[in-house]
Order: structure tokens, then sequence, then C-alpha cells
């Protein structure tokens, strides 16, 4: 399985199994738990060369859905496919378990635009400003749009 799409729909056991997991001990403030069992995860997916890793809660099983939503988000945000598809629906919640893919249909269509606003927008079926606002609601979405676009040589957006 090569196709971005399909690890993004995986849910988190299948994904797992494609995963190389590490469980290690946190570092950082959290006591004696923290300093002494290895509830930290490391996952990394080697057909995209991505990893993501947590660390924030007590229990590795959290932790490992964290780092699993980390890689998903990772992984739409870097690979891109083409021809770009549009996303099925032009709303989706940030903490929603298809946002995701979403996200990478979102970014495909953008890129192969060349990252202008008003092209990306027109085939999407929304307006430039709402498409702005979509891009301004994840930070990390936002930085990296902006650094697509100023690898293009167009400038920044500005926050809505």
């Amino acid at each position: 399985m090569e196709n971005r799409d399909d690890f993004l729909k995986l849910d988190d056991s299948a994904l797992s199994a494609c995963c190389e997991l590490e469980f290690f001990k946190g570092s950082g403030n959290g006591g004696q738990k923290r300093n002494k069992t290895s509830s930290a995860v490391r996952v990394r997916l080697n057909a995209f060369d991505l990893s993501a890793s947590d660390c924030t809660e007590r229990s590795q099983h959290r932790n490992r859905a964290n780092a699993l939503a980390k890689l998903r988000h990772s992984l739409a945000l870097t690979v891109r496919e083409t021809p770009a598809e549009p996303p099925e629906r032009m709303e989706c919640a940030l903490n929603h378990p298809s946002y995701p893919l979403f996200l990478a249909h979102l970014l495909d269509v953008a890129a192969e635009q060349g990252w202008e606003l008003k092209p990306a927008a027109a085939r999407l079926g929304v307006t430039p400003t709402a498409l702005v606002k979509l891009f301004a609601r994840d930070p990390a979405l936002w930085t990296h749009v902006n650094a697509a676009r100023t690898a293009a040589g167009l400038p920044a957006l500005r926050r809505p």
C-alpha cells in the first residue's frame, strides 16, 4: 500500500500495523510514573519516511493514539498526489477523524494551482476568503501554506 489516502483512511490498529513502534521513557516533568515506565511512543511510517512521537499522557495507549494522529496530520501536510481531487465536503472539524484526508485533498488542489488563491478557491467551489479562513484555523496548515507560497514566489497570506 503506497497510496497516501489509503493510509489516512486506516483506523489506529491498522495504521499501527504498518508502522514501526518504539516505546521509551519520556523526559521532563511528570513524577515517578514518567521516570519509571516506557509510556512515550514514537511511530515511524517507512513508506513515506515520516515519524511522530508523543509523551503527553501517562498512558502508553493514549500516547500511541496521539502519535498516530500527529503522523496522519504530517502525512496530509507533506505528501501531495496528482491529479488533485477536491474534498467531498468543504467543511470538516479539526478533531474529526477524517480531517487529515480533508486536509490532504485541500492541499493537493492548492499545490496543483501553484498555491494561487483564486484558482484554488474556484476549483474547490469556495471564495478566496473562505479558503484563507480554512487555512488559518489550523496553525500547522497556515505555516505550511505560507511556506509553500513563499517558495513559489508568492506573498504570504494575511490572517483574516
